[in-house]
């Protein structure tokens, strides 16, 4: 009963007939008991009741969003300096971030220069986002997840004028176990690690 009283065990008709006689509703609280449980109470007030507790519920859960940003193996630096920014901005509001690396035609001869420009990326946002696994290939792609920092170990979130630019430099970034050699043919002459970011506080 509302009120918590309990009656024992009733056959299902004496219990309806005894709801009916209080002008209550028999309603099953737990059906994979063994007796079942049920409540006499009214039907109104339980309902509320059932609604104000799956609100508080969903009040204390927490939804983790994923966002997704894509990257080329030969991605120029300027494309490579916004993405970023919006992988930060995805962190420091509390989101992963899902880096997705597409190889296309002849471009999968040479997968250390996809692994080059992601490895660079995920150096670059350490500030406010690291991974627990390294990057991963899955046909075509090269995939990581990126989760934010806590709150109390991030770097701040950049404002417009603090953000990652990009200046001119000759040669590309080189991460430790990638051979990648400088291109003769002005192929992406701006270096990924010519990236500028706000320093830590």
């Amino acid at each position: 009963m509302d009120d918590g009283q309990q009656l024992g065990v009733f056959a299902i008709q004496d219990a309806m007939r005894k709801a009916k006689e209080m002008q209550l509703v028999l309603v099953e609280i737990s059906p994979n008991a063994s007796p079942p449980v049920c409540r006499i109470t009214d039907y109104g007030k339980y309902s509320y009741e059932q609604k104000k507790l799956r609100k508080e519920q969903k009040k204390t859960t927490v939804t983790v969003k994923i966002k997704e940003i894509q990257l080329r193996p030969n991605i120029d630096p300027h494309d490579f300096t916004f993405k970023l920014n919006h992988a930060i901005d995805f962190l420091c509001e509390g989101m992963k971030v899902k880096v997705i690396l597409r190889f296309r035609g002849k471009e999968l001869r040479t997968k250390h220069i996809g692994v080059q420009t992601i490895e660079a990326f995920i150096e670059k946002i350490k500030p406010w986002g690291s991974c627990d696994t390294k990057p991963r290939e899955a046909g075509r792609s090269v995939i990581v997840l990126i989760n934010p920092q806590p709150k109390d170990q991030r770097a701040p979130h950049p404002n417009p004028e603090e953000r990652a630019v990009e200046v001119d430099y000759d040669e590309i970034r080189h991460v430790e176990g990638a051979d990648i050699k400088k291109p003769n043919n002005g192929f992406r002459k701006q270096a990924i690690d010519s990236t500028k970011l706000p320093a830590k506080p």
